[in-house]
């Protein structure tokens, strides 16, 4: 059975797929993973300071705002981590409000990805081809996730879009899918 799941709407969906995956890989024939965001891997191995600093920062930060009543400063910091400082400001305005909207959830999106219980050695058994896409140009968090996962992932094919951060399926979904599509045709 090969299953298409649509990008994920929500922060924390990407790792809900791969706990799916690992529960269920008879039902799988490939996966493809776009920077997942199990900071909880980075800190399995150790407390801060380390390569989750900078999303627990800009959580903290966003949290604040959200905490003064400022959800649009909230989406500020947070998606100027993301995507870089001045993002939010060249973000069209009616996009502003959904985006302020669902940066309301951010402490319930860090906890969650803070405590994913799926341990690294979990991973590991994960059987299936699995393709691994990151941005060149991602922050340290995104990048501290794909070392750790790529070290254990047995059967991965891992590309760099030199290019794009963490937000390149949104960004640049062309170069995503032509990427999505060489290694389907090579793996199905």
């Amino acid at each position: 059975m090969t299953a298409v799941l649509p990008y994920w709407r929500e922060a924390g969906s990407g790792p809900a797929v791969l706990r799916t995956a690992i529960r269920c890989p008879a039902r799988l024939r490939a996966l493809i993973v776009y920077e997942p965001t199990l900071f909880s891997l980075i800190e399995a191995e150790g407390p801060a300071p380390n390569d989750a600093d900078g999303i627990r920062d800009a959580v903290a930060v966003a949290a604040a705002a959200l905490q003064a009543g400022d959800r649009y400063e909230a989406a500020r910091c947070f998606i100027d981590y993301w995507i870089g400082p001045g993002s939010w400001a060249e973000t069209p305005d009616e996009r502003k409000t959904v985006i302020a909207n669902s940066v309301v959830n951010v402490r319930r999106w860090a906890h969650a990805l803070f405590t994913e219980p799926t341990s690294i050695a979990e991973f590991g058994q994960l059987r299936v081809p699995v393709l691994y896409l990151t941005g060149g140009r991602s922050i340290q968090s995104a990048h501290g996730v794909a070392r750790r996962l790529i070290k254990v992932l047995p059967n991965v094919t891992v590309v760099e879009l030199a290019d794009l951060g963490h937000m390149g399926p949104i960004t640049d979904p062309d170069l995503v899918n032509r990427a999505i599509e060489d290694f389907m045709l090579n793996v199905l």
